[in-house]
């Protein structure tokens, strides 16, 4: 029985796809439920799986083509294992002895991009593949593993003494939305940043006293710095609604709720997941939620709909060493929160020197819209909830 493979439906806000990977060749043996391509768009990839035990027929959009909502792309044989099996069974024979002889293994394509990217010579992967085949799963094993990776990368690149060495790779979908995204922000708003600083040292103190009974107490969950800032930023949003507002032509729109982006570096970009509804939750729920995201973020297992909206984001580049920056909009949000990283520093305190653990904290905003007395004070907000956080609980 033949079935027709179809990209994922799209939701409203994309236009369209891109076939990044198949991970599944025709005549090649699929298990129901077997991933065998990735589609990806502007904001995620899209896993599209076997609808049955089968093999690929024929595929109609190969790597790199664009695809449209439900378009089919790919012909699927319901129940034809059996006879995928015999065909690679059959070609293995001349293919192995190939190379004994040439020093080169049987890779799938996309085990080959994998390998490029990656820099990982494929003779020094193991196949777990029919036929000692190299999958994609086992150059990234190998990319991964310590011991192992070194040795290829070095052995795979020799560049004579000044050699100027250049590889052209085209943008992904998703790079090339971020930076339209990003290009965007800077023409199209009135970007201006201001900048603070926080003692940490209270919420550490804090953090230290109550880690091991918030974690017993909570199921596991860990007492994080991000909780702390995404409460006292939904505390200060409800103080300043201009921050928590957007701009939709002419007109301005003011959200009675709480949605926060929480900005995760994937391996394919930047992306922001949102907390819905944060005004409602609890800091070890704010902890659960952002840890799920950012682990799912990481893997490219978000929805469309997990990174859509969002009435105001929190970045925080201190987790790669950042000590200052300026975080650019999300539109069309319009402000945004940058953490940084925990400096000890001295600070005069009482007219005495002291070595505190300092974060510098910068909100850019959209001065269109929100006007410097009302970023500051925002500011100003979020660092005295920090610095004393009974005012979070205590709403003051």
């Amino acid at each position: 029985m033949t079935i027709e493979i179809k990209a994922p439906t799209f939701p409203e806000s994309v236009q369209d796809g891109t076939v990044a990977t198949w991970h599944k060749q025709p005549g090649e043996a699929v298990s129901r439920d077997e991933l065998i391509v990735d589609i990806e768009t502007d904001k995620v990839v899209l896993e599209v799986v076997a609808p049955a035990d089968g093999a690929i027929s024929e595929i109609i959009k190969g790597e790199g083509d664009t695809v449209l909502s439900n378009e089919v792309i790919a012909k699927f044989e319901e129940g034809a294992g059996a006879s995928a099996e015999a065909v690679p069974a059959a070609a293995e024979a001349p293919a192995a002895a190939a190379p004994a002889a040439a020093g080169e293994k049987i890779a799938m394509p996309s085990a080959k991009k994998m390998a490029a990217e990656k820099g990982v010579d494929l003779a020094g992967v193991e196949g777990t593949g029919k036929g000692g085949r190299v999958l994609k799963e086992d150059v990234m094993k190998a990319g991964t593993a310590p011991a192992a990776a070194a040795p290829a990368a070095a052995a795979q690149v020799e560049v004579a003494a000044g050699e100027r060495v250049e590889k052209r790779v085209p943008m992904t979908r998703m790079r090339k939305r971020i930076a339209e995204r990003l290009l965007d922000a800077s023409q199209s708003t009135a970007m201006l940043t201001t900048f603070n600083e926080v003692n940490m040292k209270p919420i550490m103190d804090l953090r230290k006293n109550y880690k091991d009974l918030f974690e017993k107490t909570h199921n596991g969950t860990r007492l994080g710095f991000m909780g702390f800032f995404v409460k006292a930023a939904v505390e200060a949003l409800k103080r300043y609604s201009a921050v928590n507002a957007s701009i939709d032509g002419n007109d301005i729109v003011y959200h009675g709720y709480q949605d926060i982006g929480v900005a995760v570096s994937s391996p394919k970009g930047l992306v922001v997941p949102i907390l819905r509804n944060a005004e409602n939750m609890g800091l070890a729920d704010m902890e659960n939620n952002i840890r799920d995201l950012g682990v799912r973020a990481r893997d490219g297992k978000l929805s469309i709909d997990e990174m859509t909206g969002g009435t105001f984001t929190i970045t925080n580049g201190g987790v790669f060493g950042s000590l200052l920056s300026t975080p650019i909009l999300n539109p069309p949000q319009t402000a945004i929160l940058g953490m940084h990283k925990i400096q000890e520093r001295p600070m005069a305190v009482n007219g005495k020197v002291e070595i505190l653990p300092m974060m510098y904290l910068a909100l850019s905003y959209d001065h269109r819209l929100i006007d410097g007395k009302e970023a500051v004070g925002f500011l100003v907000a979020i660092k005295e909830m920090i610095e004393d956080p009974a005012r979070i609980l205590l709403e003051v």
